[in-house]
């Protein structure tokens, strides 16, 4: 779809876009070729980047040009160096709370890092991809990223929250799965609240169920994302002139390697007492 996309060019939105299809241009090459815009040099200039940088593999070019509405456009082209993350945390307030687990997975393989184990280890993980998928990661995740561990993560970001409030889904990754029809086994209620309290069990107790319990929703999290990131990417598709080449199949989902211990689960909401999913007046999702 990057090659089929005008709207990151000098004075091109999505309505002139839809005027460039319908009259017969689809590609960077094919307006190259039109004489109407070949004599602008900024439209040029900006084709030509756009070509080499799509050569060098270079998702940040487009990012950086493209509304976040509108990041699900880099997706097939950069499918291959593409990763899923998701981060739970013992609260919201980045200054005093701190990462407990942190999953990452990359269409073929999950990778899942714990705070006091292996979660140092993230910080060369993240180095092999180039496009990072989240929901809600640009106000949340990667900033909580780059204060836990000082680095920069300057990788080019797909967040879902803004594709899918486009296509009129919102409320939360929770609320947006249930919305196109995905079920949570073992984990239908549970919410970034609990995995606070599955953190907080586990270092209470050293109950090994409850942290796996943690990895299994947070992992789950990273699962999820990439069903909906190609729901998102087709329906977006399905608004263009290319559905019938561009849609992608829906994937399969992997097993998670964790399992959610209901006892632990049922546990801990009798010690709620049925308080609700609030803290610090924000919800979790």
């Amino acid at each position: 779809m990057l090659k089929q996309t005008f709207c990151h060019l000098p004075g091109v939105g999505v309505t002139r876009e839809q005027q460039l299809w319908s009259s017969g241009i689809t590609s960077w090459e094919a307006l190259l070729r039109d004489e109407a815009h070949a004599n602008r040099p900024d439209i040029a200039r900006e084709l030509e980047g756009s070509l080499a940088n799509l050569e060098k593999q270079n998702p940040r070019y487009f990012a950086e040009r493209l509304d976040a509405q509108e990041h699900w456009r880099l997706f097939r082209e950069f499918r291959d160096s593409v990763a899923y993350l998701d981060i739970e945390t013992t609260g919201l307030r980045s200054y005093a709370d701190h990462i407990t687990s942190i999953a990452l997975y990359d269409g073929a393989s999950i990778f899942y890092y714990v705070h006091g184990q292996n979660i140092s280890e993230f910080k060369r993980d993240i180095r092999k991809y180039k496009l990072l998928i989240t929901y809600n990661g640009k106000c949340f995740d990667i900033p909580f990223l780059e204060r836990y561990f000082d680095i920069a993560i300057p990788h080019a970001q797909i967040d879902l929250r803004y594709v899918l409030k486009r296509l009129g889904y919102s409320g939360g990754l929770k609320r947006c799965e249930q919305q196109v029809g995905i079920h949570r086994d073992g984990l239908e209620d549970v919410d970034g609240f609990m995995a606070v309290l599955f953190w907080n069990e586990y270092m209470r107790s050293k109950n090994e169920r409850a942290l796996e319990t943690l990895l299994a929703y947070n992992i789950e999290d990273v699962l999820n994302l990439e069903y909906l990131m190609i729901h998102s990417y087709n329906l977006h598709v399905g608004f263009t002139p290319f559905a019938q080449t561009l849609t992608l199949p829906m994937p399969n989902k992997p097993e998670n390697p964790f399992t959610p211990d209901a006892a632990v689960i049922n546990r801990l909401r009798r010690r709620m007492g049925g308080r609700p999913d609030w803290r610090g007046g924000m919800r979790w999702s």
